[in-house]
């Protein structure tokens, strides 16, 4: 695609090292101490999503290049082999059943919710809305990752982009400060529900054995990671387009398979000594992938559809009580006790970053428990938001 004449830059390395000096500023103004505070409130990655969607706006960046034509497959697939090769299956089997339960059941809340929802506010939405919810819903279950994945899969236009992020964020996060305001009160909604204290307990002492060294990276490591992530990402971009679309609407596209083959492929290499590279942070390698693919869609953006966002907050609104709802009934069935309802609830809607801090809230030295929890959503992510979306698709498509 030939890139927008208009734009102040076209040339793909100027908007690569733009965008790139874009997101290196988010990051950097993050970490200052008067803005930690901010930041916390509005993660950075919405900042890294509509900063360049202003630059186009304005005329500094273009519409289209062929610099997002490339970064869309490769980075996507080149930052989830890394985040699957980091994970630890072997810590998370350890967190026990009633905690993956209610992970699980936050997920099945998720993809019951979002068809519900769309059926419920598609007459004020446009006709596309549903490829955006099944975007949210990978975020939602699985995290940023998840949602490029699915907004690839079911060809979710940059437009539609622009209030999904913004329903992420206002509704996420909000639900969020709803959960710690609760933490207060877990003590007597455990009484009134007779809720089975001790497996908190239980799953704490299960994981006082987490590995938790640590290496600087070193050159040898840092090209071993940037090798096999672009040489895993090229092979399951060829072996994707080797398979059949599938779905009316398509739901599974060859985007699709490359990241089920990439996602599959990664897990499975986390059994192996490759799962070391996350010592020397490949998982961190992986997320800074991500952030530059997903300053690339923001740039392909229109700020005119951030207009739609009070309807979509609505929806989101509405889609989060369901998944309530359903986790409430799960805990009823098996008496989990406050702790864990939040916690799965936060390891699917915040993912790796908020889930810790909500289980820190509930009790103090549980915060590895609610990372755990989140990586443990992560992997059902791709997997659910497919089945998410394709429910969305018939509803909507």
């Amino acid at each position: 695609m030939e890139p927008q004449a208009t734009a102040l830059l076209n040339d793909p390395m100027a908007v690569f090292a733009f965008l790139a000096g874009i997101v290196a500023l988010v990051f950097w103004l993050s970490g200052l101490p008067r803005l930690r505070g901010f930041f916390e409130v509005v993660p950075p990655v919405i900042f890294v999503y509509f900063v360049p969607m202003l630059t186009t706006t304005a005329g500094i960046t273009p519409k289209a290049s062929p610099l997002y034509e490339w970064t869309v497959p490769y980075l996507l697939l080149f930052a989830l082999l890394l985040l699957m090769v980091s994970v630890d299956l072997r810590s998370i089997l350890k967190l026990g059943w009633m905690a993956l339960f209610m992970v699980a059941a936050g997920t099945a809340g998720i993809v019951i919710g979002g068809p519900i929802s769309l059926l419920i506010f598609q007459e004020w939405l446009p006709a596309d809305a549903w490829t955006g919810f099944a975007a949210l819903s990978g975020s939602w279950i699985g995290g940023t990752a998840n949602m490029v994945a699915i907004a690839e899969s079911v060809g979710t236009s940059a437009d539609a982009m622009g209030p999904v992020i913004v329903v992420d964020t206002v509704v996420g996060y909000g639900w969020m400060g709803v959960l710690i305001a609760l933490a207060g009160l877990q003590q007597r909604y455990d009484r009134r529900t007779r809720a089975r204290t001790a497996a908190v307990e239980e799953t704490n002492r299960r994981l006082e054995v987490l590995n938790r060294e640590r290496r600087p990276l070193t050159i040898r490591t840092a090209v071993i990671m940037i090798g096999l992530g672009m040489a895993c990402a090229v092979l399951a971009a060829w072996a994707g387009g080797k398979f059949p679309s599938w779905g009316d609407p398509t739901i599974i596209s060859s985007t699709t398979w490359a990241v089920l083959i990439v996602v599959t492929g990664g897990l499975i290499l986390s059994f192996t000594p490759v799962r070391q590279l996350e010592t020397s942070g490949a998982s961190d390698l992986g997320y800074t992938a991500l952030y530059l693919l997903l300053a690339g869609i923001g740039a392909k953006a229109d700020l005119k559809a951030v207009l739609d966002t009070p309807m979509y907050l609505l929806a989101g609104a509405v889609w989060i009580a369901i998944h309530v709802g359903v986790l409430l009934l799960a805990a009823r069935l098996v008496r989990a006790p406050l702790f864990f309802v939040a916690t799965g609830s936060m390891a699917n809607i915040g993912g790796a970053v908020s889930a810790p801090v909500v289980a820190g809230v509930y009790h103090r030295s549980m915060a590895p428990v609610g990372l755990l929890m989140a990586v443990a959503g992560y992997i059902l992510g791709i997997y659910g938001a497919l089945g998410c979306a394709w429910l969305l698709g018939q509803v909507g498509g």
